[in-house]
């Protein structure tokens, strides 16, 4: 017994001195202070709005995980001069109407921050964007991938850039008809109900498509991005609007590169990190990085929706744990009023969804009855 003693007092002992010399890794890169500037947009060369959005790089050990860059003068210039001011439209985002720019011309975005710090890019040709021509889907044992085709006839474009808006109708897991006036249980009006909503997001990966090893700039099923089959986007309804930029060679490898270092590392496989040169620089602070390319090209739109119906019969994963509870006026063992203590009460946890005859009422809690939690009830003006 002494022996046992003896021996996890000495592997305790070991362990408490590896501990102590354990070191904790910081690389510089983690707590590096350094706070650059990050220039996403596309200097829209149609009858589209150009939005322009401006933000600082943030330390990976801190707290905060955006930085937008406020109070800039921000403008599209010719190479004939001509001017064309953004508007400061809140959050680090500077925006301007349809521009219809000659497409002649060269053009870049200039920038002066609150700070006095001057930013160019460089000189853009104006590049037109063929039309896509369908946006469709698959059917996947796992999901549905959605898919884009297009095709330029003059076969000048060869490189091609995606992003898209995202929109659903989902609901919640139990639908409530019933709600506490903090006296007693009453039925929902048609506005309190809680039950069907719409949810929206935007893409937040690069995608990118190139014909250039093709004799023809076709593009055929560029995959767009893919829904699991448990997701609750396609539980009702779904639509999604796709928009196809044309990029420069350059551009295209910017974007590609950014895609490696930022989406395709993790394991010895991937690919390794690279420097990431854009078309934008410090005029007054050369040595200073800037991250961003900014294109001069129109923008491709194409929307589509995608019914529940057309799908296989697949389940939603909730993102909450769900279930029912009973509330009695009466408990069947110490008929205690469980209706009174758990639903009528202003503010309580649980909220009834529906009755049990005149024995009580079924509830559950409130992320799991309302589905304004995670979106809103109006529907979207393009909705049909």
């Amino acid at each position: 017994m002494k022996k046992l003693i003896y021996a996890v007092f000495f592997i305790s002992a070991i362990a408490a001195i590896v501990t102590a010399c354990r070191k904790p890794y910081l690389p510089a890169a983690i707590s590096s202070p350094g706070s650059y500037l990050v220039v996403e947009g596309v200097i829209n060369s149609g009858a589209d709005s150009t939005i322009i959005t401006l933000s600082r790089t943030v330390a990976l050990s801190g707290e905060n995980t955006s930085s937008p860059e406020l109070n800039a003068q921000v403008a599209v210039v010719g190479s004939n001069n001509a001017t064309y001011p953004l508007t400061d439209i809140g959050n680090g985002k500077y925006a301007s109407g349809p521009l219809n720019l000659d497409q002649t011309r060269q053009y870049r975005l200039t920038i002066k921050t609150a700070s006095g710090d001057q930013y160019a890019s460089d000189f853009e040709a104006v590049k037109n964007t063929p039309p896509i021509d369908s946006v469709g889907y698959t059917i996947q044992n796992n999901g549905v991938n959605i898919y884009a085709n297009t095709h330029d006839p003059n076969n000048a474009t060869h490189y091609y850039r995606y992003d898209y808006d995202e929109a659903w109708q989902f609901h919640a897991r139990y639908a409530s008809t019933y709600i506490t006036n903090g006296t007693a249980i009453v039925l929902r009006t048609q506005a309190q109900l809680r039950y069907q909503c719409f949810g929206s997001d935007a893409s937040s990966t690069i995608v990118l498509a190139s014909s250039a090893k093709l004799k023809e700039d076709v593009i055929y099923q560029a995959l767009i991005t893919q829904i699991p089959s448990t997701s609750e986007k396609i539980e009702t309804k779904y639509s999604i609007l796709v928009k196809q930029y044309a990029l420069t060679a350059e551009a295209y490898n910017f974007w590609q590169n950014l895609k490696k270092n930022t989406e395709q590392l993790g394991s010895i496989f991937d690919a390794q990190p690279s420097n990431i040169n854009g078309n934008i620089h410090c005029i007054n602070n050369p040595a200073l990085p800037v991250l961003g390319y900014i294109s001069v090209s129109n923008v491709q739109m194409k929307r589509i929706f995608i019914i529940n119906q057309v799908l296989p019969s697949w389940a939603p994963v909730y993102p909450y744990k769900c279930e029912e509870d009973t509330a009695l006026y009466c408990h069947y063992f110490i008929c205690q009023n469980d209706v009174a203590l758990f639903l009528i009460p202003v503010g309580s946890p649980e909220i009834p969804t529906s009755a049990i005859g005149a024995l009580g009422f079924f509830g559950s809690s409130n992320e799991c009855i309302d589905c304004t939690i995670r979106g809103n009830q109006t529907q979207p003006p393009f909705w049909k």
